[in-house]
């Protein structure tokens, strides 16, 4: 995928290979943002701070898998931002980019070493999201006893994390196809 910031399609067919997959890049942030809200409305609150389903990273772990890591780490950075402007607060955001940033380098740099299988990446990115959001909050609070909830957020990453790769796994071939015949611009 090319970014807004590299050179720009000299054909025709380039062209619309560069508008079809920054169309699917749309869809994709879409989809982030409407699980992020579907997220909010969930009334899913286990008593511990940090503790979410992470719904919205379905969409960026397709992305990673169909579009590759560039477009991944555009839209994890995207969905941060814009869910945090929409649904939550400064410190939301600030909270939501940097897990979202450690967990997409987790994701990318494991995808690229190959032989795990997607659900194991993306267990690994809902651990680093909950452990990246956890330094933010060492720091912002500064008391050493905010990591007493080291275990219970890498068992809710792990466990979510396993289910959104697993409901990844299942729904990839599907949208590879749609991805395939609309988005990569051989058609």
């Amino acid at each position: 995928m090319r970014l807004p910031t590299e050179k720009k399609p000299s054909s025709r067919a380039e062209n619309r290979s560069y508008v079809s997959q920054n169309t699917c890049m749309g869809l994709l942030l879409a989809l982030a943002l409407i699980l992020s809200y579907v997220e909010v409305l969930i009334p899913f609150q286990p008593g511990i701070p940090g503790i979410k389903l992470g719904l919205a990273n379905l969409a960026v772990v397709l992305c990673l898998y169909l579009m590759g890591w560039k477009a991944a780490l555009l839209l994890t950075i995207v969905k941060a931002l814009l869910s945090g402007f929409l649904f939550g607060s400064l410190f939301m955001i600030l909270y939501s980019l940097a897990g979202a940033l450690v967990s997409a380098f987790v994701m990318i740099l494991l995808k690229r070493a190959g032989g795990f299988h997607l659900p194991v990446v993306s267990a690994a990115g809902g651990v680093s999201h909950n452990m990246g959001q956890l330094l933010v909050a060492l720091f912002a609070v500064e008391t050493y006893g905010i990591l007493y909830y080291i275990p219970i957020l890498l068992a809710s990453g792990l466990v979510t994390g396993i289910l959104i790769g697993i409901t990844a796994s299942l729904v990839l071939p599907y949208i590879t196809q749609i991805y395939q015949r609309y988005c990569s611009g051989d058609s």
